[in-house]
């Protein structure tokens, strides 16, 4: 129970990466990466009391910095796509890096799940840690510099708190979020489909091709994309749907509308383990990610688990995907008066 570490690598400027493992006193155990601040593993009980590791990730700190896929990672500074790079903002216009088709994606070319972010304080009671990093006026084409804290907290009712906070000098554009790849069967386990999902979210974001949101925010009845009753993720992402086609899964913005509470939003069960996990957030949107490109070949997971497409399921609490292009988005502006404070919660349980 508390908090351990252990030395992971070292990045080829020499600088070290630590591995943080909080446990809490029913064994449940999370393991953090200060690269990235990066969730490595998360191991729960199933229904019988057998443990495994729910998340993917890499043996391998040479892994997290080459291959694709943000796993576990902090993403920012703004999470998603942003069309063509390109926004304006109090009439200056501004270009980022395009590294997604046309499209500038989770932060440009060295966004937040590349940086070593610093420890900042770590507690004992409920095992917390926090990780802070400064992004500098101008990162990645950003302007403003932004101040940024990620505490993560592992309860005692085995739940997994993500806090997070940042404030800037400058006008800017913020959208945080974490980029975990779940199976609750273990991450070694074959597909997602079977997992049954419940969303509390009324309306989607259909895209283009080059999946931006077209601007239209739709409400899923009628649609493969209604998860307010549970549903196998199965179940209709074959459909002929052109959304779903675009995708080649689920690669869609849910959107559930805003509060200031902090409020169940999703959850995902799966009926083989018997585990669930709970979905909690004050953020007013989900993006749920099947896992449509995880196949590469070069980078195995954790114990040469070998990478295959939809075996695992994203769900990034954020603000919509490329909202400062669209009036009637959500807003991702951050004001140096305000403070940009949301948490999501993941808590684990079985039935």
């Amino acid at each position: 129970m508390g908090i351990s570490k252990v030395f992971f690598g070292k990045l080829s400027d020499g600088r070290s990466v630590t591995e943080y493992t909080l446990e809490n006193k029913n064994g449940v155990k999370v393991k953090l990466l200060d690269y990235g601040a990066t969730v490595k593993e998360i191991h729960v009980p199933d229904r019988n009391g057998n443990f495994a590791d729910v998340v993917a990730g890499y043996d391998s700190l040479d892994s997290y910095v080459n291959a694709d896929g943000y796993q576990g990672a902090v993403i920012g500074r703004v999470g998603n796509r942003i069309c063509k790079g390109k926004f304006t903002l109090d009439g200056k216009d501004y270009s980022l890096f395009i590294n997604n088709g046309p499209n500038h994606l989770h932060g440009g070319e060295f966004g937040f799940n590349s940086k070593v972010w610093d420890v900042d304080t770590v507690g004992e009671d409920e095992p917390s840690i926090i990780f802070s990093y400064i992004s500098p006026d101008g990162e990645e084409g950003y302007p403003g510099t932004l101040k940024v804290s990620v505490k993560y907290t592992l309860s005692s009712d085995n739940a997994l708190s993500i806090n997070y906070v940042a404030s800037t000098d400058k006008k800017t554009i913020v959208n945080l979020t974490n980029h975990s790849y779940f199976n609750l069967g273990g991450y070694d386990s074959e597909s997602i489909h079977s997992h049954e999902l419940f969303l509390d979210a009324e309306y989607y974001l259909p895209t283009d091709d080059t999946l931006i949101p077209t601007g239209e925010i739709k409400s899923v009845k009628g649609t493969p994309f209604d998860f307010t009753t549970s549903k196998e993720i199965g179940r209709d992402i074959l459909s002929n749907n052109q959304d779903l086609i675009f995708a080649r899964g689920y690669d869609h913005c849910f959107y559930f509308g805003e509060s200031e509470n902090i409020v169940k939003r999703a959850e995902l069960y799966d009926k083989n383990s018997g585990r669930v996990m709970e979905m909690f957030t004050d953020q007013p949107a989900v993006h749920i990610y099947t896992g449509n490109y995880v196949n590469n070949e070069e980078y195995p997971f954790k114990g040469g688990v070998a990478q295959e497409e939809q075996t695992l399921v994203c769900l990034e609490t954020e603000k919509m995907p490329d909202s400062i292009n669209h009036d009637n988005f959500t807003n991702v502006i951050l004001e140096p008066s305000e403070v940009y404070d949301y948490t999501t919660i993941f808590k684990f349980s079985v039935k």
